[in-house]
């Protein structure tokens, strides 16, 4: 591909006898990056303009390194960063460079999503899930979300939950190659916020829940809650799936386009009324049942029914089961095949990821880093709980602060036993993020703080009984802590083990 295929139609230009734009033209172009760090050869360097620093600011390195072109986003310092570099490339300014980067960067790549099914999966809780979930259940599925990119039990590492508008093309792109027909993609609203979705063609959209989160980047809920329904401005989308149990689903439901097929899951009792059901289909889960080896209900579809029973835990995982479910009926597989794959399921690495039990206490390993999620896997957890129910958990630091006593008063609500931890403290003093959480208590009678995460861990499973519950909440797969600036390497998963394996010794 050359320059002129590339940017047909995102920019003009201006004069095709140019003598930068004639050299570009004469050779393929090997690659696009962001990264001036990672050009190579006959690569087209990237230039946006950030929030610290405009990305022409790297511009030399990526000349030196062999970069064929430079696309800049003008806005910012751009014309200036432009105006003082001096090179015989071309150096090509592109309004609106972020938007349009992911329509620039599918073309590159060949416009991979239009040749898969992609399911985009966005809400506060439960996208991890219904990701790795759909990968297990459904053949040549790829993933791309929190836990990495590729397949089910052999995932590339990622940055973010939603990775920039480049990566997600080459990733896509990657995803074909090996044969993914396929696609479950977690779309986080930091990602729909910066277009890092743009240019993927979504046959399918699914919304788990909304729930207070990422506040301190939003603003407000009903920012939270724009960013993630531009899910639904997709071209081509097929099939919506919503929780109809979930407080904004009649705002989402607003939001979808009269073209878009919309399934319902909910596990409350079905409307009366089918005439005014909200969806074109409505998939039910009713007589839910908690076992000690997972969860049993009844599934209705139509006028077909199935038992399903799965080896998870948490009655929210029923809602991450259904909507799973409805992408399956909706991609065109039966109830009855469906709903017997269902029983196959593995857990997902810290979501609740259930260790001990027997002669030992039961622990639970779950990512809860919000109130809603923290108060759906508490009360899951309760019943399932013989005797008392621990919480180990803190919150991050540097992010939305307006959460941590909202967090406290849930421990408070359903733990017999509460151990208030460090979480990812960040460049925050940690003593203030655990006296924000604390400030949502009434009383403190059963309440400790332990602000080392691993002694913390290892106390709760030390004094717990048999019969008793433990969850360790807040950092899940997490295999890291974030203190002051250094990475630390901690797992809860480890740390849980070691203390179970040495908790009578």
């Amino acid at each position: 591909m050359k320059l002129n295929d590339l940017l047909a139609g995102f920019v003009p230009l201006s004069n095709p006898s140019d003598t930068k734009t004639l050299q570009y033209n004469a050779s393929p172009i090997t690659g696009l990056t962001l990264d001036s760090r990672a050009v190579v050869a006959d690569n087209v360097f990237i230039a946006l303009a950030g929030s610290k620093q405009h990305g022409l600011s790297h511009a030399s390195q990526a000349i030196a390194n062999g970069a064929c072109a430079i696309l800049f986003d003008p806005a910012g310092d751009g014309i200036e960063y432009a105006s003082l570099t001096y090179t015989d490339i071309p150096m090509i300014a592109v309004d609106n460079l972020s938007v349009v980067l992911g329509d620039i960067a599918a073309r590159f790549y060949g416009n991979p999503s239009e040749l898969m099914d992609v399911i985009g999966i966005t809400g506060t809780n439960g996208k991890t899930s219904c990701s790795q979930f759909l990968s297990q259940l459904l053949d040549d599925c790829g993933i791309i979300g929190t836990l990495g990119w590729g397949e089910w039990g052999g995932l590339h590492k990622t940055l973010n939950t939603t990775p920039d508008a480049l990566a997600v093309q080459s990733i896509l792109a990657n995803l074909l190659a090996a044969n993914k027909h396929t696609v479950a993609m977690e779309v986080s609203s930091h990602g729909l916020e910066q277009g890092r979705v743009n240019g993927v063609h979504f046959k399918g959209a699914v919304f788990t829940n909304i729930s207070r989160d990422h506040l301190d980047y939003h603003g407000s809920m009903e920012s939270y809650l724009q960013a993630k329904l531009t899910l639904l401005q997709t071209p081509n989308l097929a099939f919506a799936v919503v929780n109809l149990d979930d407080a904004y689903s009649q705002q989402i439901l607003a939001a979808i386009p009269p073209t878009v097929n919309v399934w319902g899951i909910m596990t409350t009792s079905p409307l009366k009324d089918w005439q005014s059901c909200p969806a074109d289909e409505q998939v039910i889960a009713e007589n839910v049942s908690n076992k000690p080896d997972g969860i049993e209900f009844d599934v209705r579809w139509r006028a077909d029914g199935q038992r399903v029973s799965i080896p998870l835990y948490g009655d929210f995982n029923v809602e991450n089961v259904l909507c799973v479910l409805a992408v399956m009926l909706a991609l065109g597989h039966s109830l009855a095949s469906a709903t017997q794959k269902l029983a196959q399921l593995k857990p997902v690495a810290g979501r609740m990821e259930r260790f001990g039990g027997n002669e030992q206490p039961l622990v639970f390993v779950d990512y809860a880093h919000t109130p809603d999620a923290l108060n759906k896997v508490l009360g899951s957890v309760r019943k399932h709980c013989q005797q008392a129910l621990w919480v180990v958990f803190g919150c991050g630091g540097n992010r939305d602060t307006g959460k941590r006593a909202l967090m406290g008063a849930c421990a408070e609500q359903w733990a017999d036993y509460v151990i208030v931890t460090d979480d990812n403290p960040r460049f925050e003093n940690s003593s203030d993020i655990v006296k924000d959480i604390l400030s949502g208590f009434e009383n403190k009678r059963h309440c400790e703080v332990i602000q080392n995460r691993e002694q913390a861990i290892r106390s709760a499973i030390s004094r717990a009984v048999v019969g008793d519950c433990i969850v360790i909440a807040g950092k899940g797969h997490e295999d890291y802590q974030e203190i002051n600036g250094t990475t630390i390497p901690f797992s809860d998963s480890a740390c849980v083990l070691v203390a179970l394996e040495t908790r009578d010794k």
